[in-house]
């Protein structure tokens, strides 16, 4: 990495990719600090295009110090910038008054790689099985088994004899929204959208 002046280059081209949407999104009137910095602006425009991010994530996608996300990210809550809501190990980051406690929730499971699988195959195809899961993820059935246990907690799955998605189209169009933030299972997800859209459970 070139560096100049001590400031890497590289970190300051990815602040201002990632400042220059939150310039342009509605997060942006909270950015006049009186600094230099692309930090705060940066981090807007990361959680307005990857919301349910968790700290580690975005700190290490924005190539930030631990201290330095946690000044902004402490402020922007502070301000009523960003929501935050603390999700088992991890603390995830949304624009603040944008979703609902069901998406927050939602767009938490989708930035896990299982729980989006299955999330996803179920969308596609609401008959596949459990087995069928576990083999289309490559994981076993147990892994299947709990993922499916704590989906239905959160209220993202019934396990009525057979799996089954509650509220499809609301999970659909955060997979579809978001698609380029998430894996190639979602943007696969996404082409298939309008077909997608009319299902019936």
């Amino acid at each position: 990495m070139t560096r100049d002046g001590g400031v890497d280059e590289d970190k300051r081209a990815t602040l201002r990719r990632f400042a220059a949407l939150g310039a342009a999104s509605p997060l942006a009137r909270f950015t006049d600090d009186g600094s230099d910095s692309d930090a705060p602006d940066a981090i807007a425009g990361y959680v307005s295009a990857h919301p349910g991010a968790h700290f580690s994530k975005l700190r290490d996608d924005l190539q930030l110090g631990t201290g330095e996300a946690q000044h902004h990210l402490h402020r922007l809550e502070k301000e009523g910038v960003v929501d935050s809501r603390k999700d088992g190990d991890y603390r995830r980051y949304f624009p603040a008054g944008q979703f609902s406690e069901f998406e927050q929730v939602t767009l938490g499971y989708l930035r896990r790689a299982t729980a989006r699988g299955m999330l996803v195959a179920l969308l596609r195809d609401p008959s596949i099985t459990a087995a069928e899961l576990a083999s289309a993820l490559d994981v076993s059935r147990p892994t299947i088994s709990n993922y499916a246990a704590d989906l239905e907690s959160a209220g993202l799955l019934t396990r009525e004899g057979s799996y089954a998605v509650t509220e499809p189209e609301t999970i659909l169009t955060l997979v579809v929204r978001y698609a380029d933030s998430f894996g190639d299972d979602a943007a696969a997800l996404a082409s298939e959208a309008d077909s997608l859209f009319r299902y019936d459970p």
